[in-house]
Order: structure tokens, then sequence, then C-alpha cells
């Protein structure tokens, strides 16, 4: 078989956005030429590696497995580029980073600058997600460092832990009300508007109350930090949130923060990468970035260019 690069590129965009049509949109290329790429790739398989149909295409067996392998081979080839450069001079190429939404609001812009000033050489790309996805995308090259909470042992991925980040009652604010500690079985009694599952916040918090005996009192389901303070601030319900997502939200002073009087409820922040691929020198310096970016972005004291914290903060 004599597979060519950019028909395994090809193919690898049409199967992961599920079009001809979207990909040859994604690639700048016209539809017919890109169809007839995936055509010649099949062709070199023996067999069919997309199904056409009139909502996209899916894939077949021996698409999936192209995709998979196809990833791995066009990562090997990135960093093949990478490492070239860097013998030239200097640090280049290209970091996919995955992060939570509380966590980007905080962390894109002061790591953007960052990269700007101190790596000119590498291709910074951000992308927010969900713990649970985002370790799927990492295993299948999408990715190339997260920084997950909760991260369970998985072994087709390094972790590094960095830090605990507490987790806080976020609730409507209102006028002349104190923040004050909240006890998990007050926490219990409380209607809560907070992600559906697998999320890992939930996670923490249904185990944390379990240790009580008590369940969830769910107010509503939302996904995404915004629909969630946005429920909040309506009065639906309070969430219980990290730190980081009231701190980077514009309209922070709807809110009161209280602490949790309890064990159980922080979160725990790591850095992730694949162990199925190495890192390459552009990754390892993204990641020094990431964990003083962090570290400054997480201490109050020292964060800057942030909205302010209300005066309820805790």
């Amino acid at each position: 078989m004599s597979m060519d690069l950019r028909q395994i590129e090809y193919f690898v965009r049409v199967a992961e956005l599920g079009s001809f049509t979207r990909a040859s949109i994604a690639l700048g290329i016209a539809q017919p030429a890109l169809s007839r790429q995936v055509r010649l790739l099949e062709l070199e398989a023996g067999q069919p590696l997309l199904l056409r149909n009139g909502r996209g295409v899916t894939m077949t067996e021996a698409g999936r497995v192209m995709l998979e392998l196809g990833r791995g081979v066009l990562h090997q080839v990135s960093r093949l580029r990478d490492e070239l450069g860097r013998l030239r001079g200097g640090v280049a190429g290209g970091v996919s980073l995955g992060l939570p939404p509380s966590l980007s609001r905080l962390l894109t812009v002061p790591l953007v600058r960052a990269a700007t000033r101190e790596l000119p050489g590498v291709r910074l790309s951000v992308s927010e997600g969900l713990t649970t996805a985002m370790q799927e995308s990492l295993a299948s090259g999408q990715l190339d460092l997260a920084l997950l909470y909760n991260l369970p042992a998985r072994p087709d991925i390094d972790s590094e832990y960095l830090l605990e980040e507490p987790l806080f009652v976020v609730s409507r604010y209102v006028a002349g009300a104190r923040p004050h500690p909240v006890a998990p079985d007050a926490l219990a009694d409380m209607p809560l508007v907070i992600p559906r599952r697998p999320n890992a916040f939930r996670t923490l918090v249904e185990d944390a109350l379990a240790r009580t005996g008590r369940p969830l009192r769910i107010a509503m389901e939302a996904d995404g930090v915004d629909a969630i303070l946005g429920l909040v601030a309506d009065g639906v319900g309070s969430a219980v949130l990290g730190a980081s997502a009231v701190a980077a939200s514009a309209l922070a002073g709807r809110y009161a923060v209280h602490p949790i009087d309890g064990p159980g409820f922080t979160a725990r922040i790591h850095l992730a990468t694949s162990s199925q691929r190495p890192t390459t020198q552009a990754q390892r310096a993204m990641m020094a970035l990431v964990r003083t970016a962090l570290a400054e972005s997480l201490d109050p004291v020292r964060r800057q260019g942030l909205p302010r914290l209300p005066e309820s903060w805790p």
C-alpha cells in the first residue's frame, strides 16, 4: 500500500466533521477533489472507509481503525516537523490545549500573552471542554495537553497533579446578606443548578453528600458555567463551583459565594498528556507556561486584568 499523507489528513477531517461539505470548507479545497482523494484512499485500503448518506457520512469498522491510527500518523509527522524546526533554532511547533470552561476564562488571555512573548515560534490553539470529553480528545490525538478536574487513572493518559481548588456554594446576591459557611447537611437541602452526568464537579458533590447519607436536591440540570451562573442569578437555585468560575464572570457582583464547611469539597486539577505519544519540546515549554499561569490566576491577590471580586467574596 502507498497511502498518501494528504489523503489520510483529508479522510480524518471528513470523519471528524461527518460531512464532505464541512470538511471541504475547513480544508479550503473543492468538494469533488476532496471526495476523489478519499476515494483513492479507500481503493488503497481495499474496502470502504465511509458510508455516504443524505445527512453526511458515517464510518465503517475499517474507517474507525483508519481514523484512530491516522490521527497518530499525522501527529507523528507534525512532531517530526516540530523537532526539525527546533534544530534550526528556537522552540517551534503547534500545541493544542484543552481547558475546562471555568479555567478557560481565567487562563486563555494570560496564556496567549505569555506564549506570544516567550514562545513566538509556537502556535497555540485553545479549546474548552468537559473533563470526560477532553480525556477522549487526548487519547485520540485531538489535544496535546489538557487541564482536567479529578482525573481518574487511565493507562492511555499521563497526568501531573498541580493543585486543589476549593469549591463554594454560589447563590444569588442579596443586599445586606453576608457570606457564611455552609454545612453539607444544609447543602443537601438547597435546590441546586448542577451539570448533567458525567461531570467531575457533579460526581464530587454527589460523593461528598453520599457520605452524609443525603442525596442531591436538583432544581435544574445545566451544562456550561455561563448557563449555570445565569440560572443562579435568576433565582432558580444555587450552584457548587470553583472560585475561578465566579472570579472570571463579568457579572461577579450578582453572586454571593459561601465556603463549604466539610471535607471533600475540593477539586484536584491535573495537567494531562497522552501516554501513547511522546511530548515535543513545544509542548513541554507550553506545559511550563500553563503551570505558572494556573498558579497565578487562582491566587486572588496576584490576579490581574480580571473583574474585581464582589464584596461577598469569602
